[in-house]
């Protein structure tokens, strides 16, 4: 008898995580890091289907979705934060399960073992803290609609500690059935898929890289925060500017492959100035915020790249973050004799005429000086350059030496 009426796995009470609906802000630091999560939340079997990223941030999504959940916060890029939350609590035609918003402390960064440390922003880290008030501060909106919020603390540069912070910080509780051993699994699935993913945004630019060569083209490069490509924050501003047929790259996804990055700082290695090619003690000796240092370190690489004819810096109202660095930035680009633009002030409106009017202006001066800069850029170069054959060598005059500026 006992065995006749025995439960069978089957019929286990407790529901399949297959089923779970897991929203993610779409965020922040998400912006460099929602492969990690897709990865993780995959391996914990969690439906790719089911996993739920809110849409790019908009003035409608704030208004439909965070209309009087406000907190205060000078940063627009968190403040914003408030109409995703409010997007996957009550934007779903499907309700959710959990709502999934880590604290993120530190990042993972190609540059990680080469500066101080790899820390975010604290106004980003604390935003999902920051933001929950306006969803608690009269009652809980996220029990009332049945939702579970989670918002572990992480050091994502920090791979070891990774696994307990996740399952400690409520996972355990979120996920039937949840073991340590499975978010060691998930979290190593996690890394490689953040992996695999930078490597394909970075062959992509090195591509792009080998096409301006041999065209004899030159690029624009963005630095700028993850975030900004978000269309609501970054207000698409290197969209308008591709459009006019100058390909755009990232320094998040830049190329970093070793032939290039030899090429680019052997010499500055060489002569004791830094210690490896993501080393940027020469110009920015407080090398602890991860964003900080990948800007810092683009600006670096735009200067030495002769097809890079032009660097766009994107940055928000009043960030404390960035604006430290809009000198040394500018000077290190600059000073190499690249075009540098900056929009230093975007927040919530687009003021479209003036946006026009500088992309007009951006783009004339890289058709009348880009090919000039090109050429003075290869010729103060070292000899051969592995995004091209040495084909371009032969017009390097013999006495030219590498004459770019140590920046």
């Amino acid at each position: 008898m006992p065995r006749w009426f025995a439960r069978t796995p089957s019929v286990d009470p407790r529901p399949s995580r297959a089923k779970l609906r897991v929203g993610i802000p779409r965020v922040l630091n998400a912006w460099s890091t929602h492969q990690f999560w897709c990865g993780l939340f995959g391996e914990l079997g969690i439906e790719r289907l089911n996993l739920v990223f809110s849409g790019d941030t908009s003035e409608e999504q704030g208004r439909q979705y965070g209309k009087g959940r406000g907190t205060v916060d000078c940063c627009y890029p968190v403040k914003c934060v408030t109409g995703h939350y409010g997007e996957l609590v009550f934007g779903q035609r499907q309700k959710l399960d959990m709502v999934f918003s880590p604290m993120i402390y530190t990042l993972p960064s190609f540059m990680s073992g080469h500066v101080a440390r790899t820390l975010t922003c604290p106004r980003v880290m604390a935003a999902p803290e920051n933001i929950k008030a306006g969803f608690l501060k009269e009652r809980d909106v996220f029990a009332e609609n049945g939702i579970k919020y989670v918002t572990p603390f992480v050091s994502l540069d920090e791979p070891l500690l990774v696994p307990k912070q996740l399952f400690e910080g409520g996972l355990r509780e979120a996920l039937p059935g949840l073991t340590m051993e499975e978010m060691q699994r998930a979290v190593d699935e996690g890394y490689k898929a953040l992996r695999e993913f930078n490597e394909r945004a970075r062959k992509k630019s090195r591509e792009v890289l080998e096409w301006c060569a041999r065209e004899n083209r030159g690029c624009l490069l963005v630095l700028a925060r993850p975030y900004h490509m978000d269309p609501g924050i970054g207000h698409e501003i290197e969209v308008d500017l591709q459009a006019y047929g100058y390909p755009i790259l990232w320094a998040q996804y830049f190329p970093i492959d070793d032939d290039l990055m030899q090429w680019a700082f052997g010499p500055d290695i060489a002569a004791g100035h830094i210690k490896s090619p993501f080393d940027i003690k020469d110009v920015w000796p407080s090398s602890y915020s991860s964003n900080t240092n990948e800007i810092l370190w683009g600006a670096k690489a735009a200067a030495r790249i002769p097809w890079i004819a032009c660097v766009i810096r994107l940055a928000s109202y009043e960030c404390g973050m960035d604006q430290p660095t809009y000198t040394p930035v500018q000077q290190i680009v600059e000073r190499s004799g690249t075009l540098f633009f900056s929009f230093q002030e975007l927040d919530s409106t687009k003021p479209a005429g003036s946006v026009k009017i500088r992309v007009e202006t951006i783009t004339h001066y890289l058709e009348k000086y880009a090919t000039d800069i090109i050429r003075k850029k290869k010729a103060a170069s070292p000899p051969g350059c592995p995004l091209l054959p040495s084909a371009w060598e032969t017009e390097r005059p013999p006495l030219v030496r590498q004459l770019a500026p140590r920046a």
